[in-house]
């Protein structure tokens, strides 16, 4: 079972592998950017989708880890996570932002499932990131170390903040949102704590 990509060991705490997964290039059949924005969720807090157990929504996120984890927000969005820690745990990382790729057919691609033309606008925020790259519930529970997935390495050092978590509102003292530091295409800018 292979838990590391893009240098990232998966089998560790969510907490840990989000701030490194801010950088990595995110792919999904061909069409995607590098990550900026993600949450990391353990089943021992409140707000985790895993904190009452294990159910038929949220069986993927209980590993093992590399794999990921999608569901649907408000009954119209579907959101990508990528599962960690050992298999049984219950943890993950939320894919919140992504900056797009500088790639005409990836962006015609995004543009279009949006129904927008503004780069900044395509994949920020869990929602609208779903929405860009294409992600259902058939992507549920797969490898990430395969397609339609695909992680790359950072091609350069970030710089990366910790803060509170948005939209939640159990367990909110926790600083498990990370952010590219000056990406302007993160879902909202960083709270100072």
């Amino acid at each position: 079972m292979m838990t590391t990509l893009a240098g990232i060991d998966f089998s560790a705490p969510s907490h840990e592998v989000a701030p490194q997964l801010i950088g990595v290039t995110l792919l999904i059949n061909g069409v995607g950017g590098r990550i900026v924005e993600t949450e990391a969720y353990d089943r021992e807090e409140p707000a985790s989708h895993c904190y009452g157990g294990e159910t038929p929504r949220n069986f993927s996120m209980f590993g093992p880890p590399a794999r990921s984890y999608v569901y649907q927000s408000h009954g119209i969005h579907w959101c990508l996570n990528f599962v960690c820690r050992e298999p049984g745990h219950g943890a993950g990382v939320l894919i919140r932002a992504l900056e797009p790729l500088d790639d005409a057919e990836g962006l015609a691609k995004m543009c279009a499932r949006r129904g927008l033309d503004e780069p900044r606008l395509l994949c920020s925020g869990p929602g609208r990131l779903g929405q860009a790259l294409g992600v259902t519930r058939a992507l549920n529970d797969l490898p990430l170390a395969q397609a339609p997935f695909e992680l790359l390495p950072r091609e350069r050092e970030v710089v990366v903040l910790a803060g509170p978590r948005i939209g939640i509102s159990k367990a909110v003292e926790l600083p498990w949102r990370f952010v590219e530091a000056g990406s302007r295409f993160l879902s909202k800018p960083m709270r100072r704590v």
